[in-house]
């Protein structure tokens, strides 16, 4: 089918979101079967516990465990402090903590410390910016806290832009009011699948949110498929992801193309892919990639392709380079869990 499709479900009892471009499976996000800690963007009046000598942290007590924070200069222990998880913990690790809050709905992002009003640079119709400017104007008039409008208002109705920005503002100030108690408290829970979904996706061609959608719209045979060791790169070639203990191992390879260029070939299909397949497999953490061969003189275009493909994907990828043996090596953040089904 071509065009867009988001289907909400469960698995296993377990709220689920697939998101379908011209067929293919662009993205999945799953709640998983037993966090191994609070979920990201989850927000707690913590208390400052202990401070980490010569790390320049300090671990907060959230009630239900710990996180750790980077940046506690000018902190106390016993401190009531405002945290919000960034990513899900390594195991054995506590959740990494900000003292950034973001307030993040479908159009609008209120940052209290971030004061100013911007529009996302992805909608570039000047009116567009002007309108919403507007909207946003009138809607934080009189507040201190910062806004950011989101690329999906660019297609909103106004009153569901305002809307959006009120509850978002309205919730910043309960939170920020909140933050004075005793005791640690869990203020606002992170996003399940669905939430997440409507709050991060473009609006679809097709939304098809009744029970049974996955099994209506295949689903579950792409989540497979997405999910197979070996992945095809259509006619260049096919790559293998592993994920181990210590990293994610991917290995390309060319098939049965001998021709000179066959390596480039491969290694440029994988780039291409490698962004939504790490994406809908929840990896992330250190990245090998074990490429075909190819003569060092094509490196550069492999690496402007790979950089322009994690540019346009939301999770935050640092490409490290070059290792001795001729690897190349990503650090992706790990702000899903590795789906498992």
């Amino acid at each position: 089918m071509k065009g867009t499709v988001v289907a909400l479900d469960e698995i296993d009892g377990r709220r689920a979101a697939a998101h379908i471009v011209d067929g293919v499976l662009d993205d999945l996000l799953i709640d998983p079967v037993e966090a191994p800690g609070p979920a990201p963007g989850a927000i707690y009046r913590g208390i400052c516990g202990r401070p980490m000598k010569g790390q320049g942290g300090m671990f907060i007590d959230l009630g239900d465990g710990h996180g750790f924070l980077r940046q506690a200069k000018g902190l106390t222990p016993g401190d009531p402090i405002l945290v919000q998880v960034t990513g899900w913990p390594d195991e054995g690790k506590a959740p990494a903590l900000t003292t950034r809050l973001l307030f993040k709905s479908r159009h609008a992002i209120v940052t209290p410390e971030a004061p100013g009003i911007n529009v996302s640079r992805q909608i570039r119709d000047e009116e567009d910016r002007v309108r919403l400017l507007e909207i946003a104007s009138e809607m934080m008039e009189g507040s201190e806290h910062g806004l950011i409008l989101r690329s999906n208002a660019a297609g909103a109705e106004d009153g569901e832009i305002a809307e959006n920005i009120a509850e978002m503002r309205a919730l910043a100030d309960a939170v920020l009011g909140d933050a004075t108690g005793t005791k640690p408290e869990l203020l606002v829970d992170g996003p399940d699948a669905h939430l997440a979904a409507w709050r991060d996706w473009p609006t679809p061609d097709l939304l098809a949110d009744a029970p049974g959608s996955f099994d209506d719209h295949g689903v579950h045979d792409l989540i497979s498929a997405t999910l197979a060791t070996r992945q095809g790169l259509g006619s260049e070639g096919y790559a293998f992801i592993e994920p181990t203990r210590a990293l994610v191992a991917v290995d390309v390879n060319t098939g049965g193309d001998g021709s000179p260029a066959a390596g480039l070939k491969a290694n440029i299909a994988l780039a291409r892919a490698l962004p939504r397949l790490l994406r809908c497999r929840g990896l992330g953490g250190q990245i090998t990639l074990d490429l075909a061969p190819m003569p060092k003189k094509d490196r550069r275009q492999f690496e402007q392709v790979l950089r322009a493909a994690f540019k346009r994907d939301g999770i935050e990828t640092v490409l490290a380079g070059w290792t001795p043996l001729g690897h190349f090596e990503l650090q992706r953040k790990r702000d899903r869990l590795t789906v498992e089904l």
